[in-house]
């Protein structure tokens, strides 16, 4: 049995990103939890009524996924890049201290969004084995609209070199994406249930499988128990 930590810029991100994934960790008996490093503010000019629903949405994916406990940073959205390193990283740790996970997915580095960027680095500072021991295995899963969005000439592009079959969960995780209404719409629009298809159909064809998520393996260690 693992302990997982999903960490997610925003909400929807671990569903695009590994949701057929986190299903499989349930059926496995793993131990999931999550972390979301932002949140609606009426600062950033969302309604009361947007952040009401929002929170109703976190709540309901979170039971679809039986998540073992959900950390919410607080964080306004699409400003993380605006804060400093130690307060996002003081965030993650303390999260990281009270998880103690053992895999931790995280958003890719290139991706277009900045708070994808700095949630990124954050979570890379605290991997070093010398403070968090426990952490085995750290992997990058790719959002569809941010990781292939981005047009950095100095970005080589999402790699994998990790796929996991979600055959059986697929169905699912759409189910579950589609709790956040304002976040899917119907094709071109990129988080389109034709998109995530398609994307989980060719991730599929190089597994040799129906339907995979595919990851890059950042960081795994093997120890002796």
């Amino acid at each position: 049995m693992s302990i997982v930590l999903v960490v997610s810029p925003h909400p929807d991100d671990e569903t695009l990103g590994c949701g057929g994934t986190i299903l499989r960790h349930k059926e496995l008996n793993d131990k999931v939890h999550w972390l979301i490093m932002t949140r609606m503010s009426q600062d950033a000019h969302h309604s009361k009524e947007i952040i009401e629903k929002r929170e109703n949405e976190i709540k309901s994916v979170s039971k679809e996924y039986s998540f073992v406990s959900v950390h919410q940073a607080g964080f306004v959205t699409s400003t993380l890049d605006t804060l400093s390193n130690s307060e996002l990283i003081n965030e993650v740790s303390k999260c990281f201290s009270e998880v103690q996970p053992n895999v931790i997915y995280v958003p890719f580095r290139g991706d277009a969004h900045s708070d994808h960027q700095s949630v990124f680095d954050a979570v890379a500072a605290c991997t070093k084995s010398f403070r968090y021991p426990y952490v085995r295995k750290v992997l990058a899963y790719e959002t569809i609209s941010e990781t292939d969005f981005s047009i950095r000439p100095d970005i080589t592009g999402f790699k994998p070199n990790l796929w996991i079959d979600i055959s059986k969960y697929v169905e699912q995780k759409i189910k579950i994406m589609h709790i956040y209404e304002g976040e899917i719409d119907e094709h071109p629009f990129p988080r389109s249930e034709l998109s995530i298809r398609a994307l989980s159909t060719l991730r599929g064809g190089i597994a040799g499988c129906t339907a995979a998520e595919a990851f890059m393996i950042l960081k795994e260690i093997e120890k002796d128990e």
